[in-house]
Order: structure tokens, then C-alpha cells, then sequence
């Protein structure tokens, strides 16, 4: 067994090193066709240009543009500019594919990587993460800007200052439209972010739909089309765009309901790299975690199918919990689709931390296609609120990591209202810190279509640092002196172990040279602290020989590492993925516990 791992392991570093021929491509670019064209994203070590250029560059760049020597460099070898972003380092180019070698030749470049193909991935909730005590302290998230990155934002009146005055204060579309919401996870989304719950406070309303920072600025910047679909090259834009816009609108949260597979290094992709960057600004960036966790394709039970950007160490990364249709969270389960750790390549513990997912109900998006897809699923009665015949707002259930991503960014959003002095890895480590850590050992999930059993255990690899608190999060006061990068997984092949080890600017890297925790297992900052006794141990051990995760389970080797550090060839949310359970809202999908999806027609 421990030799079985160790040639694993052996593999996936391989996978994380080996490029082909040229280091500087991408591991996809390596077998472009000869004669074809290629759009790819270009990273150089330094800015392009000064801010005063940047921005979206149509057809031949000519004029001062041409005069940067980077610019130059693709036009001289017939490329095509699309984008330039000085604040991200990038250009999005289209260029010969014979042409590429060439292009690497300049030493101020630092990779190239094809424009992948991007895709989209409460009042059970509320109560599940102790959001009233928020509202208790009169905290909404005013003042503070969210950029919700997704498929468009619709303007409703639960986006909206007393159904008047919208929440939504600026937008702008990178997929070629007006910023409306053709697909509808956007408008959903936003509404768990920051809906005002105006549409469900009236006479005869039985439930009240709020979101997390009822009243947040909304910034909508639209990358994903009518079928969820965008790609790396609108994500760049859009965080080029929030970092501009930063001060204007006080922007300090970036939601990222969406994601791709992973193609290489965490230090090397574009995405990651464009999050990082936003997160050095002081944006703190969420980022859902994928809906993969029942796949076993590779052998895997799921692990190691966390998507890009989530897999970046700086970001939060979020998986999704079942409220199970009750207002306590003491019966909550995780949702059995939630994508798991170790992420593949880097082997980033992922994610950091759970929050409601599933049964999700927030704002539709009306004649968006959700909405056509979702409107004969299940009986319209089942999510009634209640109240006046002529109200047009509709809402609309959906499950997913997506939507337990927005419920991390609506607390956040809170929080910094109260505390706008946090950076972003003062408020990650306060959310792992204060998470609410009581689970059982496993749970399992049928899907009500396949009839099919899924195990879940709960490890660090598939809830993190726990259970969103925001009360907990409220009351506490630490403030971390340090990052709060996740850390990363390593095989011991000599002991047959698993350890977490810490960057060294990390807050978790608490530790003294016998590899014990500071004053464990009482140290404000240590792993006992933040994940918990029980899930890892004092000297940083993932696993113990004897655990139910041991060197004598036969499936360790395949549940942390698996026999493929590259998923290129899946596919994660939209139209785009070629079997049905695959897809998130697909009527038979086996990604979700629930399998059910609707609009409910606000009586």
C-alpha cells in the first residue's frame, strides 16, 4: 500500500512540474493543432501599461497602444489584442499557434494558457449560520460593495432601498450585453447576498425572504451568457474592473459562484493569479468550492475535485451544508455533491469552510433560463410565502456551492461594516476560527432519481474549518498577524502519513521545532483552534495509522491523491457538459441531494 501511494504521489508531481516541451505553455496548449488559432491569456512579470490604456481593445491595436514593447511583440508575431489589464500583469491575445514558442522566447513573459471555457456553479439559511444576530447589532452591509462576478444581476425590488432606490450601483457586461440577467443564477446569487426581503413583507406573507446584507451595494459585472457559460478571459476582466472601481464604490468582497476544472499550478494559473491579486488590494475574494463530490470517476469518492480558482491558498473557498428544511443547525448534514479536497496539483486544503447550499431560495430572474427550465419541476405551493395576489416577484430554489458562496460574502459583508479595518486574511482566519465544529463521523445521501448511496465523511478535506458562524464571528476580537493561506497536504511515504504543512507567512504556522502547536491545543492560532481535535491532530497529522482515513484503509492512497492530478477533460456547470449528471440543475441530475428545482410564484 505505502509503496502503491508513494508511486501516486510520485505521478502527481509529474503532473505538477511536466509541460511538455516549452514550461512556459500551458499543459492544454501543448496539442493545439499546428495550423489553428488559439485565444490565450498571456502573464508578464511586470504591468503592461499605464492604467491610462488599459481596458478592452477591439481588432488591430494601433496608435500609443502599439508602443509597448509586450503589445508589439504579439502584433509583430500577427496576434490580435483583446484585453490588456496593467493591474493584472495579463493580455488576452489570439495568436498562430505556431507562433507561440516565439512568444515565450521574451523573457518578461511568465506563462500562456488557452482562455478556458468558465461556467456557473434563505430563510432556512439565515438561521442555519446565525445571521439574526447581525441584523440584532444593525448590521446589513451598508456601505460596503460586493462585485457579484456571475451571469447578470436583474434589477427587482428586493434589490432595492424600500423597493425604490437600487441596491445595484453599477454594471457592466463582458459577454457583449446590457448587464441584465439572461440566466438567472446572478440575480439568484445576488439575492442571498443582499435581497431586502421587501417582496415578502407584506399582508398575509408567511415566510421572509432576507439576504445575508440586506443593504450592500451590488456591483454587477456580467461573464457568464443566457447558458452559463464565459470563459478565463471574462473573469480577468471583471476583476480588472472591480479593482478599478475598488474606491469608488468601496468594493471589499468579490463573490465567484463559478468555476472551471484545474490545469496547473495554483502559481500559474491565470484565474488564480487575477484573485490574488484582488486579495492583496484588501478585496477578500469567495469562491465556491464545485459540485463534484459525488464524482467517483477517478476513484476518488469525490476528493480532490475542488475547482480553479478555488484551489488558490489565499482565497475562501466554500463547500455547501443541507439546512434540512429546519431552522436549528444541529441536524445539518453536508451536502453530498460538495467538491472535496485536496485540490489536484498543489494538494491546497480546500475548502475552508461549509455553509448552506441546498434548498436554497432566493430572487428569480424573469424569461431567464433557469426560469424556463425551473417552472414545471415540482408543485408551485411547496415554497408559498404568502401574501397579495397582484405581486410580480417570484423566487426560485436552487442547490449548489453557488449558493452557499453568496451566504460567506453577505457575513463578510457584515462584518466589515462593523470592523472595516479587517484585511482579508483577518476575516478568513476569524471565520475558520469561530466555525461551528460539531458533526457526525458520516452521513449519507440517496439520490431520489438513481437510487444511489452517497457516504460522506467529515474530514478536513470535505468541511474544512467547519460551519459558518456569524454570530461567532461577530463576537470574536483575534486579529490574525499573519496570511491565512491554507495549507497544504504532503505524503510521509516513510510513515505512511498524511501532514498539513503551513507557509511560513501563515497565522497556522503556529508551531515549535518538535512540530507540536504552540501551547496546544490552546493556542489561539493553532490547527486544534481552527479545524478542531478531532480532525487533526496537534502535530499535524491528517491521518493516524488507525484512523478510519489510516495507511490500512484501502482507499486512502485513492481518496486524497487519485491517479490524475488534471480533471481537463470534465466539465462543471452549464451546457457545455456532455452527461446530465454532471449538471447542477439538470431535472436528473445526480449532483444534487435533493434533485429538485422550481419557481415559486409570489402569491
Amino acid at each position: 500500500m505505502k509503496k502503491t501511494l508513494h508511486a501516486i504521489i510520485l505521478l502527481l508531481a509529474g503532473c505538477s512540474v511536466f509541460l511538455g516541451a516549452n514550461a512556459k505553455l500551458s499543459p492544454d496548449l501543448q496539442s493545439a493543432p499546428a495550423g489553428s488559432t488559439v485565444r490565450v491569456v498571456v502573464q508578464y512579470t511586470n504591468p503592461i501599461q499605464q492604467a491610462s490604456l488599459g481596458g478592452l481593445v477591439s481588432g488591430v491595436v494601433s496608435g500609443t497602444l502599439s508602443t509597448v514593447a509586450p503589445i508589439t511583440t504579439i502584433l509583430g508575431l500577427g496576434g490580435v489584442v483583446n484585453f490588456v489589464s496593467d493591474l493584472l500583469n495579463m493580455v488576452v491575445c489570439s495568436l498562430p499557434v505556431s507562433r507561440l514558442d516565439a512568444l515565450t522566447q521574451n523573457p518578461s513573459v511568465v506563462y500562456v494558457s488557452l482562455d478556458r471555457t468558465l461556467g456557473a456553479r434563505l430563510d432556512y439559511t439565515a438561521a442555519a449560520v446565525n445571521a439574526g444576530s447581525l441584523w440584532k447589532a444593525n448590521l446589513s452591509g451598508a456601505g460596503i460593495g460586493v462585485a457579484v462576478i456571475d451571469s447578470g444581476v436583474a434589477q427587482t425590488p428586493d434589490l432595492a432601498f424600500l423597493g425604490l432606490l437600487p441596491h445595484i450601483v453599477y454594471s457592466k457586461d463582458f459577454t457583449g450585453g446590457n448587464g441584465t440577467d439572461q440566466y438567472g443564477h446572478g440575480t439568484h446569487v445576488a439575492g442571498i447576498v443582499g435581497a431586502t426581503g421587501v417582496a415578502s413583507h407584506c399582508l398575509g406573507c408567511t415566510r421572509s425572504l432576507v439576504g445575508m446584507a440586506p443593504n450592500a451595494s451590488i456591483i454587477n459585472l456580467r461573464v457568464l451568457d443566457a447558458n452559463g457559460q464565459g470563459s478565463d478571459s471574462y473573469l480577468i476582466a471583471a476583476i480588472d474592473q472591480a479593482l478599478q472601481l475598488k474606491n469608488i464604490y468601496n468594493i471589499r468582497v468579490i463573490n465567484l459562484s463559478l468555476g472551471r476544472p484545474i490545469f496547473e499550478s495554483y502559481k500559474l494559473d491565470p484565474l488564480c493569479q487575477a484573485v490574488e491579486a484582488a486579495w492583496r488590494a484588501g478585496i477578500t475574494v469567495v469562491v465556491a468550492a464545485g459540485n463534484d463530490g459525488r464524482d467517483n470517476s477517478m476513484g476518488n469518492d469525490g476528493y480532490g475535485t475542488i475547482e480553479a480558482p478555488g484551489n488558490d491558498p489565499y482565497v475562501i473557498t466554500v463547500g455547501a451544508m443541507k439546512a434540512m428544511d429546519t431552522y436549528t443547525r444541529t441536524d445539518d448534514l453536508v451536502a453530498s455533491y460538495s467538491s472535496k479536497g485536496p485540490s489536484a496539483i498543489d494538494h491546497v486544503v480546500k475548502p475552508d469552510i461549509m455553509a448552506p447550499g441546498n434548498h436554497v431560495v432566493s430572487l428569480l430572474s424573469p424569461n431567464s433560463t433557469l426560469a424556463a427550465e425551473s417552472a414545471n419541476a415540482v408543485p408551485l405551493s411547496y415554497y408559498q410565502v404568502g401574501g397579495s395576489s397582484n405581486s410580480s416577484t417570484s423566487f426560485l430554489m436552487l442547490n449548489g456551492t453557488s449558493m452557499a458562496t453568496p451566504v460567506v460574502s453577505g457575513v463578510i459583508a457584515d462584518l466589515l461594516q462593523a470592523h472595516p479595518l479587517l484585511t482579508p486574511d483577518q476575516i478568513k482566519a476569524r471565520l475558520m476560527k469561530t466555525a461551528y465544529k460539531t458533526f457526525p463521523t458520516t452521513s449519507t445521501a440517496v439520490d431520489p432519481v438513481t437510487g444511489q448511496t452517497f457516504t460522506s465523511q467529515y474530514d478536513i478535506f470535505t468541511i474544512g474549518a467547519g460551519y459558518l458562524d456569524a454570530a461567532a464571528a461577530l463576537t470574536n476580537t483575534d486579529v490574525a498577524k499573519g496570511t491565512a493561506m491554507s495549507p497544504i497536504a504532503t505524503y510521509d511515504a516513510t510513515f505512511g502519513l498524511v501532514y498539513l504543512t503551513y507557509d511560513p507567512s501563515s497565522i497556522w504556522n503556529n508551531t515549535n521545532a518538535s512540530g507540536k502547536t504552540s501551547a496546544a491545543p490552546a493556542s489561539v492560532w493553532g490547527t486544534n483552534s481552527v479545524w478542531g481535535a478531532a480532525v487533526v491532530d496537534a502535530d499535524k497529522t491528517v491521518w493516524g495509522a488507525n484512523s478510519v482515513w489510516g495507511n490500512s484503509s484501502i482507499a486512502a492512497f485513492k481518496t486524497v491523491w487519485g491517479t490524475s492530478g488534471v480533471w481537463a477533460d470534465k466539465t462543471v456547470w452549464g451546457a457545455s457538459t456532455p452527461s446530465a449528471d454532471n449538471s447542477v440543475w439538470g431535472a436528473d441530475s445526480s449532483t444534487s441531494d435533493s434533485d429538485t428545482k422550481f419557481v415559486v410564484n409570489h402569491p
